[in-house]
């Protein structure tokens, strides 16, 4: 029956879309009707609310509801969706403010010359509009209603116009910042951690072990990282589309012919270039840009974009005005003084301590001021001039609570999903594929490409994405990342826009072209570029570093990268630095071999045995390298004849347990039956001989594992252990050959810190032998204060400590006090002496050691990975993975 309701929900949510009932209510009463039906009928015919559904009961399901609505708008995490309402107002602001007009005209005036140049132009603005507005309404309307009569007038294809517009007008689905990538990072944000707990399944049912490790684990996406990860293929889709266009221009020139420009290219119309195209290309730096570099979240760039857009709106409403310029120009100057200011004052109103610091302030205070009055002019223009802010703000409440709507509805309608056990009805589904995981995405491809056809972005991003992606990333096979599946969804959605007969861009376009377009003429122009997304489609799948490349690169610069140390890194690490053993093996052996002729004898003996033992450990990275590298020619060696027995057995194992899942819901409506007076012991026979039926069948899978499985995983987890420990080996070896090379560097550092503390630290005799309890222990433990911040003097703390609780009490022990004061200074006196010398004997060569193996052998124990080294690991970990043996 479970499956019955499941129909239910899936009919009555299709009828309820095919007759034009709103989304916004389809989605959630949908949701609400069936749960409502199933508890009623449960309760009618088998005399409880929870018989028809796969666990729970309606109660519970609506609740479930209600948690899912709640957490869109309150949980604290789920701040993604508030870049929303922020781009939606930049997008119509744009639109509004005709800026989208004259970027179309001018660009049309630059590249009509050449052939196809029209059409170029509509993709380069169409690809502009997609990075500062994003709204494909507005884009195809604006297109439609300037570009199209032009081209058409100028002997354009009638197929070629309108399918160039309506294509470019759907870039701003891609190409960031896009309402469609936001939404897919909020989904997907869920469907990690869901994700995540059945990968932890899949390995505990392989190894028996239930701790997953960190290497297998994954990590969300957020709407940086999408915004990130779809730059590049949405630069490969405008690639793709000026490409078509050109070449077709070329073999069938009157399909696309050259509109010569009437004026001349002088300096007023290169002027007139630099005004329309340099402050749109400035937004999408400031909004991209502050992202990339991790200068500002989603939420913050949305803020920085609204406000641009508004700055460009005050000037381009006022066009021909003499003050049309002013608030920009207060912006721009304001700007500029924060950068200065930013980069040589330090800014923090708590801490003002010189007159520097106070005149800094000062004008970064004036530099605030100059924009707040250059925002408020500005809006209060868009205010003045039609209404254009008013309307503005109310389209973007419109559009942001249709959004949020859907997303509620959404909530709704997977809970009820769920509930009838159509999330694990998916997953067996999906699971019986063959293929592997790409058997199981290209089906999803395929379906999300059909539904495209009929449903809207929206719709299918928050009812296919959450049911599909967590058995998509769960998947050790490819072991993708969320961002590159996001990214694929999103490309893919893109053609709904384009496919009839609900192709939203088709509508659009439709309502503003000239009668003598045909709707027909309009589907066969939008044909090729239908493909062309395929074909990207294809591209960014197969090569995932497309996507991966770039949220990886800017991770791994940021000021929160993660250590070198960092579990994930290790491989990719390890890569690079083997192939640097080979190459500069000499120059490090080299800087080993000086460094054993250094002078240390002088250095406290545990420091001294260190850095010896460390530069032993050094000399053995080259054998352990080795080690590394013949344990794992084993294990490859050893996959030829494993990995096909692995993915046979495990492939087997999956079956069985798909078909011991449908044994539970048995279970549980035999026990229903038992304990009602009602039931038939015909029915209740019925169920028991299902039940064992299953039974049997699974046991049989189960023994069908080859004889030999047991011995091959054996021998495979064992020479996968000996690769594993040979690493481990390695890692624990190079760190402690550079711990010391850090220690010593950073003691001898700090002499100068150390030395300044003298007088402070021989004043405490007087204090010790003169002053009261109280405040001889406040002096005692001030000094140790200040020793807290020099490195490597925890024994003359100590000491201190000690002679700072000998004076507690009202007869304080001053002869021990003093005893162990003299203890801690003569610990303090051998300490500067030796820090002094080695500062002077020991540190060049020690430093020149140190630039020697830092970049190798020391890498792990850095801060942080260099710039170039996190480029090449972005780049490896860029390409995913198969981990599905280690399961």
């Amino acid at each position: 029956m479970e499956l019955f309701f499941l129909a239910v929900l899936i009919l009555t949510m299709v009828v309820a879309l095919s007759s034009g009932y709103p989304v916004a209510f389809a989605l959630p009463g949908s949701a609400i009707v069936t749960i409502g039906l199933a508890g009623i009928f449960g309760w009618l015919f088998a005399g409880d609310s929870g018989a028809y559904f796969a666990q729970g009961d309606p109660i519970q399901w609506f609740n479930a509801g209600v948690t899912n609505f709640r957490g869109i708008y309150w949980e604290p995490e789920r701040d993604t969706l508030i870049a929303i309402p922020l781009f939606i107002f930049m997008g119509i602001m744009l639109e509004r403010s005709k800026i989208a007009e004259d970027l179309l005209m001018t660009m049309a005036q630059l590249f009509g010359p050449i052939r196809g140049g029209l059409g170029i132009s509509v993709v380069v603005v169409g690809a502009l509009l997609a990075a500062t507005t994003g709204i494909l309404g507005a884009t195809v309307v604006a297109m439609g209603l300037i570009s199209l009569p032009v081209m058409l007038r100028n002997g354009y294809s009638r197929s070629l116009a309108t399918g160039t517009i309506a294509a470019s007008g759907t870039l701003g689905q891609i190409i960031p910042p896009s309402i469609v990538l936001i939404i897919l990072a909020d989904q997907l944000s869920n469907a990690t951690d869901q994700a995540l707990t059945l990968r932890k399944s899949l390995f505990k049912d392989g190894t028996g072990n239930s701790s997953l490790p960190a290497e297998f684990g994954m990590t969300s996406a957020s709407a940086g990282d999408m915004f990130l990860g779809a730059f590049l293929p949405g630069l490969v889709l405008v690639g793709l589309y000026v490409t078509y266009i050109f070449v077709l221009a070329l073999v069938r020139p009157k399909v696309a012919p050259a509109v010569p420009y009437d004026g001349k290219f002088d300096v007023r119309f290169w002027g007139r270039v630099f005004v329309v195209l340099v402050p749109p290309l400035t937004l999408i730096v400031a909004v991209l840009g502050s992202i990339i570099l991790g200068i500002a979240t989603v939420n913050q760039a949305g803020a920085i974009g609204a406000i641009g857009a508004m700055i460009m709106a005050g000037y381009r409403l006022m066009e021909g005005k003499r003050t049309a310029f002013y608030p920009a120009i207060m912006a721009i100057v304001a700007i500029g003084m924060l950068v200065y200011l930013l980069n040589n004052y330090d800014i923090n109103v708590k801490s003002i301590n010189t007159s520097e610091d106070v005149v800094g302030i000062t004008f970064a205070a004036i530099a605030v001021g100059l924009l707040m009055i250059s925002v408020i002019w500005s809006g209060y223009r868009a205010w003045k001039v039609d209404k254009t802010l008013e309307w503005v703000m109310v389209e973007t409440a419109k559009t942001t609570s249709l959004v949020f709507i859907i997303l509620l509805g959404a909530a709704m309608l997977t809970a009820a999903f769920r509930a009838f056990g159509g999330e694990e009805l998916v997953r067996h589904f999906l699971s019986g594929l063959p293929g592997g995981f790409y058997g199981k995405f290209i089906v999803v491809m395929a379906v999300i490409f059909v539904l495209g056809f009929f449903l809207d972005f929206i719709e299918i991003a928050v009812v296919v994405v959450p049911i599909i992606s967590p058995i998509l990333l769960a998947d050790p096979t490819a072991n993708v990342t969320a961002v590159w599946l996001g990214v694929m969804i999103g490309v893919n959605m893109q053609t709904s826009f384009l496919t009839p007969p609900f192709g939203f861009a088709l509508f659009y376009l439709r309502g503003v072209a000239p009668p003598a377009v045909k709707t027909l003429e309009m589907y066969k122009g939008v044909v090729p570029f239908i493909i062309l997304q395929l074909f990207a489609l294809g591209i960014v799948g197969f090569y995932p570093s497309l996507v991966n490349y770039l949220p990886n690169r800017v991770y791994l610069t940021s000021e929160t990268a993660p250590p070198p140390q960092n579990p994930r890194l290790q491989l990719c690490l390890e890569e690079h630095l083997f192939t640097v053993y080979d190459e500069d093996g000499q120059a490090i052996k080299t800087a080993i071999d000086k460094a054993e002729t250094l002078d240390v004898s002088y250095l406290p003996e545990k420091l001294r045995k260190s850095f010896i033992g460390g530069l032993e450990n050094a000399g053995k990275s080259f054998d352990m390298v080795a080690a590394v590298r013949e344990a794992q020619a084993a294990y490859q060696a050893n996959l030829d004849g494993y990995e096909p027995l692995h993915r046979s057995v495990r492939e087997q194992q999956k079956v069985a347990r798909i078909v011991e899942a449908k044994i539970a819901p048995l279970e549980r409506r035999l026990r229903r039956l038992s304990g009602s007076a009602d039931a038939s012991n015909e029915a209740i026979d019925r169920l028991k001989a299902q039940i064992e039926s299953l039974r049997a069948e699974a046991t049989e899978l189960r023994g069908q594992v080859p004889a030999n499985w047991e011995e091959n995983r054996k021998q495979h987890l064992a020479l996968e252990k000996t690769e594993t420990t040979a690493r481990r080996n390695y890692r624990r070896n190079v760190d402690g050959a550079y711990e010391p090379v850090k220690e010593i560097l950073t003691v001898v550092g700090v002499v100068d810190a150390l030395i300044a503390l003298d007088g402070e630290i021989r004043s405490l005799a007087n204090v010790i032998e003169n002053d009261a309890s109280e405040p001889a222990m406040e002096k005692i433990k001030a000094v140790e204060g200040l020793l807290g911040d020099v490195a490597g003097v925890s024994a003359i703390r100590s000491k201190l400590s000690k002679a700072r609780r000998a004076m507690r009490g009202d007869e304080p022990d001053r002869a021990k006090a003093m005893g162990e004061y003299t203890a801690a200074l003569e610990i303090f006196d051998a300490e500067v002496t030796w820090r002094k010398r080695a500062a002077t004997e020991l540190l060049p060569g020690l430093s020149e050691y140190n630039d020697g193996i830092k970049g190798t052998i020391g890498v792990r124990l850095q801060e942080r990975l260099t710039k170039d080294l996190a480029t090449t690991v972005a780049a490896c970990l860029s390409n995913h993975r198969d981990i599905s043996l280690s399961f």
